[in-house]
């Protein structure tokens, strides 16, 4: 998951035809209620809202960076549930804002709907994977997706209706176009075992509510089980990206120490012609792997991630 901005610029559909459909909630909704059957929400999913989410998060999604299109439709996905709120059977939903630009995103499904998933045993989220990385190669069948869940930190006041200020709620699901997702998740890194699973990074202050077992991050800890973002596809899909880094990684230190031989060989000019020739590659090859952190490309979080990682390991005195 990265940080995406979303711009002030607001759909048009959804100032004039959205502004409708809201009137027509809040006539619904309002007293007396006027039927139990659930209210047609439609104007969230019209082509000109799917376009500009689209266009924003680059076709992947807002979750966990997968590209969507090749093998499914994107879901337009409520970050506040529309029309339910998961252990909240009074709840109505966020109904008033089932329209509302800064509410939507797009989404894979497996990261937006319910659907057992094949996923790592053992706490993925906690301080035994900062620990050891036990158990990875055993896998259970859980229960994610996101659909109804938004669920609050402590010390949060959920809205209830209209009025209420969502300031107030403390959500511990994180939403990518409002914080910083790197405050609160960190890949782990092994070279002679990379396996890409995120877990929570350790909160260093902020607010207290968010803090969990370790002071590890209570909004990580509940976006990784959420969202599903250590299902086994997904795993599978980031540890092919992370293995080629490695790959490129390993390559470009042993074109540089080879290039420092023939530097230091007796002077010669096809010598100096290998050198420089040898030295361009390894150049070639740190351009592609930076490449691969653009945000259009798949998991670019992990993998800016791992280009920090990989400079500190290439900047210790032994090397990496």
């Amino acid at each position: 998951m990265r940080q995406v901005p979303r711009p002030a610029d607001v759909p048009e559909i959804l100032t004039t035809k959205g502004a409708e459909e809201r009137e027509e909630a809040v006539r619904y909704f309002g007293p007396p209620r006027a039927s139990a059957k659930a209210f047609p929400f439609a104007i969230y999913k019209h082509k000109e809202v799917k376009n500009e989410l689209e266009r924003l998060f680059r076709g992947k999604c807002a979750y966990c960076e997968t590209f969507y299109a090749s093998a499914q439709s994107m879901d337009v996905e409520h970050y506040r549930p529309k029309g339910a709120v998961e252990g909240d059977d009074a709840h109505p939903g966020y109904w008033w804002i089932a329209m509302a630009w800064d509410n939507l995103l797009p989404s894979c499904i497996d990261c937006n709907r319910k659907r057992y998933q094949i996923t790592p045993r053992g706490d993925v989220s906690q301080v035994r994977l900062h620990e050891a990385t036990l158990g990875f190669s055993r896998s259970s069948t859980v229960g994610t997706g996101k659909k109804d869940s938004f669920p609050l930190a402590a010390g949060g006041v959920r809205a209830t209706r209209a009025d209420d200020p969502l300031s107030a709620e403390k959500p511990l699901l994180l939403n990518p176009c409002e914080e910083e997702p790197g405050e609160h998740l960190e890949y782990l890194f092994d070279p002679a075992n990379p396996v890409s699973f995120v877990v929570a990074r350790k909160l260093v202050g902020g607010d207290p509510d968010f803090a969990g077992d370790h002071s590890l991050s209570l909004k990580g800890t509940t976006s990784i089980h959420v969202y599903g973002l250590n299902r086994i596809g997904l795993v599978q899909a980031r540890t092919e990206v992370l293995r080629r880094l490695e790959f490129l990684g390993a390559l470009m230190i042993d074109l540089k120490a080879l290039a420092q031989d023939l530097a230091g060989a007796p002077p010669d000019e096809t010598v100096r012609r290998a050198e420089r020739a040898v030295s361009g590659f390894a150049d070639r090859l740190l351009v592609e792997m930076r490449a691969m952190a653009d945000p259009a490309r798949p998991y670019s979080a992990m993998v800016a991630a791992w280009l920090d990682h990989f400079a500190s390991r290439v900047a210790a005195p032994d090397g990496v």
